[in-house]
């Protein structure tokens, strides 16, 4: 637990918890960070970009810029990657939203939470508006990574049943990221995390149906953050037990949340550096699914024409959520656990191109889709949220039989994604949106922490093909 810091913030023992957090996030502006945590927040960074890019060209963050074109044009935060300038508010709701449309942005996975998109949206776009430095932004995301992915492993699994984290426990990322980069101190903290708290919001339903929702709740938990950051440095005061008041944010959308493991280990032990980065564009509960059946592929050496049947076992939140065979539009594939392994077994992988038309009417995924089958797998089922795995087993037509027990995702902190396979997955996502200016780009955020200014260098002019 942090331990730092001085007074309490409203001089109640109710209010320790915020405290905490308050202290954690004030001291943190001016310690001395291990070259590990620096590292991996920027990774962080590039990993967002990587989402942000390709999400900035399509629905629905170009019709948020045309429904707030009256903004659109003014202030100093930037839109990606049209270059266009908005209100800090506008800008985080529209890279917010921007960053979580493609499905390739980070997971915490013991919040089954993505964290970079409200965090980063919100302190980049309050950060450029305000001028701050690249050593304050990094710090503002660290503080937003590490104050809310605690938040969200206490109140899951339960929270999960109906709420989206990253719209919920987003609010407080966001918030806790903005309030960094205005330099609040405890007691403005702890107001703008009240008030945070009380707009924190974003419904399961919204990833059950062709919407656009859900990309939405990212946006709004960004802009969240700014809007509470901004009023709390102006006086509007919060309550500071909204985490775990009686009628707070635990007991009405979680149960028997244990407070106390949200702050331990904060400002020593850093959630940041355990992120999973996502190596397949869709939702991450098909991940160990697809893993495991390109492995046992892999290793066998087999076509779609030699499989008979897959069987795959696995959680069942990865079931609830994605356990659906339609897969018609964009939308629809990226949920559909059926598809993506089927396409994945076709076509060698899940990027960008698996859910264009061509790819989601493929006839021969529509044939190995018919192959499979899902279930629960009670072990696996009972290791969530703390292990994403699958068991896929794999018969063949020549009376072959294949099992796989996939015990973690490609990519998670214990099968981590190397630098040179982050900036791999950097240059093919955002080259997809801006062309050749990638690599200026990336050498500007690996040397963030020493930039005087968020102007960031990157292709302004959007490629005609990416929005199409």
């Amino acid at each position: 637990m942090y331990t730092g810091g001085s007074g309490p913030v409203n001089g109640s023992e109710n209010d320790m918890l915020m405290k905490t957090f308050a202290d954690y996030a004030v001291a943190e502006r001016s310690a001395r960070l291990s070259d590990a945590v620096v590292h991996a927040a920027k990774r962080t960074v590039i990993d967002w970009f990587s989402a942000l890019l390709p999400g900035g060209v399509v629905a629905p963050a170009t019709m948020l810029i045309e429904a707030f074109d009256e903004q659109v044009g003014n202030g100093r935060a930037v839109l990606y990657p049209s270059g266009k300038r908005a209100p800090a508010p506008v800008a985080a709701l529209i890279n917010g939203t921007a960053s979580h449309t493609v499905e390739f942005d980070d997971i915490f996975r013991d919040a089954i939470y993505h964290p970079g998109c409200p965090v980063i949206a919100a302190a980049l776009a309050l950060g450029q508006a305000r001028k701050v430095d690249g050593d304050r932004f990094l710090r503002a995301v660290i503080v937003g990574y590490e104050v809310s992915t605690r938040i969200g492993a206490v109140m899951v699994p339960a929270h999960y049943k109906y709420w989206h984290s990253t719209g919920t426990v987003g609010c407080f990322g966001a918030t806790a990221a903005a309030a960094t980069v205005l330099g609040l101190d405890e007691i403005q903290f702890a107001n703008a995390m009240g008030t945070a708290g009380t707009f924190a919001s974003g419904l399961q339903q919204a990833f059950r149906s062709d919407s656009m929702t859900k990309p939405l709740h990212a946006g709004h938990a960004a802009e969240t953050g700014v809007m509470a950051a901004l009023a709390a440095s102006r006086g509007v005061t919060g309550v500071h037990d909204i985490l775990e008041g009686e009628v707070g944010f635990g007991n009405a959308m979680s149960q028997d949340v244990d407070w106390s493991k949200a702050v331990e280990g904060l400002g020593s032990s850093y959630n940041i550096t355990r992120m999973t980065v996502k190596n397949h564009g869709c939702c991450g509960h098909t991940f160990a699914s697809i893993d495991g059946a390109q492995e046992i592929q892999r290793r066998q050496g087999l076509k779609p024409a030699d499989i008979k049947a897959i069987k795959v076992s696995t959680y069942g939140t990865a079931l609830k959520v994605t356990g659906n065979y339609k897969h018609s539009t964009p939308f629809e594939g990226k949920f559909s656990l059926p598809y993506v392994v089927a396409s994945a077994l076709v076509h060698g992988n899940v990027r960008l191109d698996a859910f264009t038309p061509e790819r989601l009417g493929c006839p021969e995924t529509g044939k190995l889709m018919d192959k499979i089958e899902l279930a629960i797998e009670p072990k696996l089922d009972a290791s969530f949220p703390k292990q994403r795995a699958a068991l896929v087993e794999i018969a063949t037509v020549d009376g072959r039989s294949f099992r796989h027990e996939q015990t973690t995702r490609r990519g998670d902190p214990d099968s981590p994604l190397s630098d040179d396979e982050l900036v791999g997955k950097f240059h093919e996502l955002a080259g997809s949106a801006i062309g050749a200016g990638t690599k200026p780009l990336l050498d500007a955020i690996w040397k963030i922490d020493t930039r005087a200014d968020l102007d960031l260098p990157f292709g302004a002019t959007p490629r005609r093909d990416a929005a199409e």
